[in-house]
């Protein structure tokens, strides 16, 4: 991915009423960004179709598990935005990357949703929920987490299993509410096993970068990462030396956002301020 070339300054940026310039791609943030649970954000719709129209890619990363990169392309699709499933990626693609790469066909005691151990099995790794002979604990966002969840985890580290997770995002967004993600779970291993979680693979981290350049993204593609969450979506881009948007749709609102030493390139009320005047 091309390095930006107007990177973060010191001055945090104002809102922006518009970006007045096109990116050859934008890879968008999901939860939100442009989904407030099973609904669009406001012109979504719009805004992809005007960015395809105009030849530009558009990719969609989710650090969300629950939902496999097909259901989310299917979700999309159905909401109006006709999505393939090469143009998905979430923390379950990257975290069985990294897995091939470091632990391939390991044993792995997943704190995780049905999408998330159907992927993993269906790429080789075996997955138990018993505490002996795990190679990796794997925590992630799970909305049947348990105490004896937590204590089968507790036992697999005290055991030498290894502590990985998909992403650690506080909280999913939803319209008026959210939930509790990842990040909850990885306090509550944590904090009973006094172990550090030594993987996290989902953003901001490189894992997530490098998954997308070697796999659709090329090293000098001109690209924007656009979400609503300062400490990934935002972080991510620092960490990659690209451009940022930070949306105010979802997880972040205005005085967070100035209070923060995370700096967007732009701050935009939501993603229809990404397109330039002389195309909207």
């Amino acid at each position: 991915m091309r390095q930006s070339k107007k990177p973060n300054d010191l001055i945090f940026p104002s809102l922006t009423e518009r970006i007045n310039r096109l990116y050859d791609a934008y890879l968008m943030d999901l939860d939100g960004t442009t989904l407030l649970g099973d609904t669009l954000v406001p012109d979504a719709e719009m805004v992809i179709k005007t960015l395809r129209n105009q030849g530009k890619r558009v990719v969609f990363l989710s650090n969300n598990t629950t939902s496999r990169a097909a259901s989310y392309a299917a979700q999309l699709t159905l909401l109006g935005i006709p999505t393939k499933n090469d143009d998905v990626i979430n923390s379950s693609m990257v975290l069985i990357n990294f897995l091939n790469n470091n632990i391939p066909q390991g044993r792995l005691l997943v704190i995780g949703e049905d999408a998330l151990i159907r992927d993993l099995e269906e790429n080789g790794f075996y997955v138990t929920d018993s505490e002996s002979n795990v190679d990796v604990v794997i925590a992630s966002f799970d909305r049947t987490f348990t105490y004896h969840k937590l204590q089968t985890a507790f036992d697999a580290i005290q055991n030498g299993a290894r502590f990985f997770a998909t992403n650690n995002d506080k909280y999913r967004p939803l319209k008026n509410s959210g939930q509790p993600d990842a990040g909850a779970i990885i306090a509550a291993i944590e904090a009973c096993t006094g172990k550090p979680c030594e993987v996290i693979v989902g953003k901001p981290s490189r894992h997530t970068i490098d998954y997308l350049t070697s796999t659709i993204l090329g090293s000098d593609c001109d690209c924007i990462i656009v979400g609503d969450r300062l400490e990934t979506d935002i972080q991510m881009g620092i960490n990659a030396s690209i451009e940022s948007a930070l949306v105010l749709t979802g997880a972040t609102n205005l005085d967070q956002a100035k209070r923060s030493e995370i700096k967007p390139t732009y701050i935009i009320n939501s993603i229809s301020n990404l397109l330039p005047d002389e195309i909207v």
